[in-house]
């Protein structure tokens, strides 16, 4: 009896050791800016949540995505690859998608500033934001259309950050 004890309370604390996983990324634009940051951390729910606080950018809206490469070095930014997509095609309005990085357009007011939380369903932190070459956030100059492929007809990448752990 006392081993069938032992063996529920040696996983119970085994468990509350896990770690949850977050990454950040400081943004900058092409000029080397600063812009602010982006958090994206696991939840108790299993679903991803990303945190965005930006100042400095052009007002309007502006397509935000994760992608699959944490290198921001290209003056175009290209060197972050494309979209997380996993198998899924790009935008929530077409058939087969989204990708587990595509997010909603970012609003952002006179003052420059953009804000938003985003629920990443599709998302694994470890596995989609923490292998081997990393992943980054990219700011687009125009708005993501939810169906054009590859990515929704963003347009230029105005800026970027790659993810670190936290």
């Amino acid at each position: 009896m006392k081993m069938l004890l032992a063996i529920p309370l040696a996983f119970g604390l085994g468990a509350g050791a896990i770690q949850a996983a977050e990454v950040s990324a400081q943004i900058s634009d092409r000029d080397g800016n600063s812009l602010g940051g982006v958090t994206v951390r696991d939840t108790a729910s299993g679903t991803v949540l990303a945190t965005v606080t930006l100042s400095g950018l052009p007002d309007g809206i502006h397509a935000i995505h994760l992608h699959e490469t944490g290198d921001c070095s290209a003056a175009d930014f290209a060197s972050a690859g494309g979209h997380i997509a996993g198998e899924h095609q790009h935008g929530v309005l077409s058939e087969g998608g989204p990708h587990p990085g595509d997010m909603p357009n970012l609003t952002v007011n006179q003052d420059g500033v953009g804000e938003i939380e985003v629920f990443l369903p599709l998302l694994q932190v470890e596995r989609d934001l923490m292998d081997a070459d990393g992943a980054a956030f990219i700011i687009h100059a125009g708005i993501d259309d939810y169906q054009s492929q590859p990515a929704g007809g963003a347009g230029d990448r105005i800026a970027c950050g790659a993810f670190q752990p936290r």
